[in-house]
């Protein structure tokens, strides 16, 4: 199908991109591009404008700084894939990217555009829950900083207040990761996840923490807290993996389309689950 009618913007800086949605209020931000621009050939969004972020430089980068990973909003799926710094300091991360899509869509798709969109198939919501992560988002009057169990609302929902923009994606590296993994069942057509794993674990001994989430599996991502609580300080063998993912779908209303009902769903949940725990355990 083709677009409804609508106005092109692409500024060079954020201030620039910020003054345009406040004045535009039927605006709408383009980061990659690969989920806007399909729900506006389907007409599902019709923006007034398009606010095109790829001309402003300095958005795309993957650096350290101190104990924090820092990735610019505008980096590509396929420069986290390959990023040797996140392969090493936040593998999950890394297996995200490597799951997203085609070679194409890696290529254009952005991890900002993709958080922001929050599909609630989408691969990074999970990596992005269990690392702990952080947005870094400019408004129209200040910055502020929203921290990944905050950022997710609901379907297609997230933290983002009308005219902000993410700028920075921050992952936390102390205390240091041991190991992460991100496991996915995949559609066989769309390559979106039907349902994503991805487990951290920090420290070793009685100190070892581990964070679990999910995406696919519920209306958006999130992190089984129950699995948490009854791995933390044990060993994760698979015996103990095995049980604590009895309780990873507690308390969550699961989805149900012709891709899996609940029962499966569920089942694939404790699958993928325990196979991301045990690979971020070496």
């Amino acid at each position: 199908m083709i677009p409804a009618a609508f106005d092109y913007a692409a500024p060079k800086t954020v201030g620039e991109a910020l003054k345009l949605l406040s004045k535009h209020r039927g605006a709408a931000v383009m980061a990659g591009g690969q989920s806007l621009l399909s729900l506006m050939k389907l007409r599902a969004a019709s923006p007034s404008m398009i606010v095109d972020l790829g001309r402003i430089r300095g958005l795309s980068y993957i650096k350290k700084k101190g104990n924090t990973l820092a990735i610019g909003a505008m980096t590509s799926h396929w420069e986290i894939g390959s990023s040797a710094v996140v392969q090493r300091e936040a593998r999950a991360l890394a297996e995200a990217a490597e799951a997203i899509g085609d070679l194409q869509v890696r290529n254009r798709g952005t991890i900002g555009g993709s958080l922001a969109h929050a599909d609630p198939a989408a691969d990074y919501p999970a990596a992005f829950l269990a690392l702990e992560g952080s947005v870094v988002v400019q408004g129209p009057r200040k910055t502020r900083t929203i921290p990944a169990g905050e950022f997710f609302t609901g379907l297609f929902a997230t933290g983002l207040k009308a005219g902000e923009i993410i700028t920075e994606i921050q992952i936390p590296l102390k205390p240091a990761i041991a190991g992460s993994s991100y496991q996915k069942m995949k559609h066989p057509a769309s390559g979106f996840a039907i349902v994503g794993a991805a487990a951290v674990v920090r420290g070793s001994g009685s100190d070892r923490e581990v964070r679990l989430a999910f995406t696919g599996a519920a209306a958006h991502a999130y992190r089984a807290k129950a699995v948490e609580a009854a791995l933390n300080g044990k060993a994760l063998d698979v015996a103990a993996v095995r049980e604590a993912m009895q309780m990873a779908t507690d308390g969550v209303q699961l989805l149900e389309d012709l891709s899996a009902d609940k029962e499966y769903r569920a089942q694939l949940v404790r699958v993928f689950g325990q196979r991301a725990m045990l690979a971020a355990a070496g």
